[in-house]
């Protein structure tokens, strides 16, 4: 038998352009963050540090659906 290929999607690293900065701070309250890295392409702890240093936060609406307020 022949061996499958992995596909890895290749994340993007580095500097954050305008529209990246403008989706993730549209995003990030009411959605998981794995899901917007998947979007933007980036790795979940470049998100969240990124989010992090933007003061972005969870809306509680959104923690609350976690059970987590």
């Amino acid at each position: 038998m022949a061996k499958k290929k992995k596909i890895k999607k290749k994340l993007k690293k580095g500097l954050w352009s305008r529209g990246e900065l403008a989706l993730l701070k549209k995003l990030f309250l009411n959605n998981p963050t794995a899901e917007i890295s998947a979007k933007l392409g980036r790795p979940n702890d470049a998100v969240k540090k990124k989010a992090s240093r933007m003061g972005l936060r969870k809306s509680k609406r959104y923690l609350k659906t976690l059970g987590r307020v």
